[in-house]
């Protein structure tokens, strides 16, 4: 019996399900999908925002992209060597993606002055494109089977093409419609309670109900640091990129900390429970 589409040279019949449980968390390159998690990618997306303005505005904009790229493919060397799901791994990888995810999209912005509307649009059309190559090939775009190199390459692929995209409609709310950072934050959050409650109450499709809480955790993460961040003049509190940065900082740090001993408890207990 295949557990999430692990692949069959992994199956065995009969297994009983903490050996099944032990065998899907030993192949997974992802993070189960918890409270916590939620709240640790919503503190990337936040950082992702406030260190790439950090560093953009002072820091030339194509070198700050370029040493970014250099950290986010080292990060991702780290990511696919690993053989199994590490949180400091994972969760850092997660980060550079939001910080480089971040300043392509500003870079277009500020540095070639592309449209927010246009690079949303641009950024929705290569998101879908990712997803519709991941399924043709792959036959299903559930996290719970990244289980092969090939499927946390579109996995990754599918990642970044969010971070971009929740940037750019960020931006584009807060900016290009003017609705400010503190009401664009509370738009974003109604929006992402939308898939939440469909999935929650009405059955909506678990795949499809990730993915677009997923896109939405972008630009809320990244409205709510710039609401933290920016100028009064600019409809912010004016606390400064560089102490936004620290505290979502010290927050992540902390999350992944008690992730990490959750996923070695976890571990352990399902190895003790398969004897």
């Amino acid at each position: 019996m295949c557990v999430d589409s692990v692949p069959p040279k992994y199956c065995q019949a009969p297994v009983r399900s903490a050996a099944m449980d032990l065998t899907r968390r030993t192949l997974s390159k992802v993070p189960e999908i918890t409270a916590l998690f939620w709240v640790t990618k919503l503190l990337t997306t936040a950082m992702g925002e406030s260190t790439s303005d950090y560093l953009v505005f002072r820091v030339n904009p194509v070198v700050a992209v370029g040493l970014g790229t250099v950290v986010l493919l080292g990060a991702l060397v780290l990511q696919f060597r690993a053989v199994r799901y590490i949180p400091w791994i994972y969760w850092f990888t997660v980060l550079m993606v939001a910080i480089v995810g971040t300043m392509a999209a500003d870079v277009l912005h500020k540095q070639f002055h592309v449209p927010y509307a246009a690079s949303t649009a641009f950024f929705a059309v290569v998101l879908t494109v990712v997803f519709l190559v991941w399924h043709r090939v792959e036959g299903t775009l559930s996290i719970h089977s990244i289980v092969t190199p090939r499927r946390e390459l579109f996995y990754w692929a599918a990642v970044m093409a969010t971070f971009a995209l929740g940037t750019a409609a960020g931006d584009l709310a807060a900016k290009t419609i003017g609705l400010g950072y503190l009401t664009s934050a509370v738009l974003f959050a109604a929006l992402m309670a939308v898939p939440a409650v469909g999935y929650w109450r009405f059955h909506l499709n678990a795949i499809l109900a990730f993915w677009t809480a997923y896109v939405l955790t972008r630009p809320l993460g990244a409205s709510i640091a710039d609401w933290l961040g920016k100028p009064k003049a600019l409809s912010g509190l004016g606390w400064g990129d560089a102490v936004v940065t620290a505290i979502f900082a010290l927050l992540i740090v902390a999350c992944v900390g008690y992730l990490t001993v959750a996923n070695r408890e976890a571990r352990v207990g399902s190895a003790e429970g398969s004897h």
